[in-house]
């Protein structure tokens, strides 16, 4: 368990390190913006969306290695997919940070997002990984008030 563990900090630390789609977005049709104040951590998420496809997604923001890590799959796993399955996988995320699931590796698809599973054992830390995606329902949603973990 430990390998595993250290896999999955390097993998958090290198979106830390290597944000994946971290840039405005210039042809966004959505946006919202995030804050942690516990933490310090902000962002804003950019989404184009056609129809109901988020055709591109990305964010800028400062943040804690989780927050930014957290960010950077999100995009890369939401580039492509419907509101739909954007909303499943916030669910299941949510689920696994929070610790409401089940113990079995990966149970309903989060493929890579499941680096993130240990958030649970850190309650302080579920808003830290969990502030982009409130973020990207917020932008779903075309909600204007900005999102708080508070």
């Amino acid at each position: 368990m430990s390998d595993l563990r250290d896999l999955y900090q390097q993998v958090i630390l290198d979106h830390y390190k290597r944000p994946r789609n971290f840039r405005k977005l210039d042809e966004a049709n959505r946006k919202a913006e995030g804050h942690n104040p516990l933490c310090g951590d902000e962002i804003t998420v950019y989404l184009h969306l056609d129809g109901d496809v988020i055709t591109d997604i990305s964010f800028e923001g400062a943040g804690c290695a989780i927050s930014k890590a957290s960010a950077s799959m999100m995009t890369a796993a939401l580039k492509g997919r419907t509101r739909g399955e954007a909303e499943t996988l916030f669910e299941m995320f949510h689920e696994m940070v929070t610790g409401h699931r089940d113990g079995t590796a990966d149970p309903g698809g989060l493929g890579k997002l499941e680096v993130f599973c240990g958030v649970s054992e850190f309650p302080v830390r579920v808003k830290c990984a969990s502030l982009a995606w409130h973020t990207l329902r917020a932008a779903l949603e075309g909600r204007n008030d900005p999102v708080s973990t508070e």
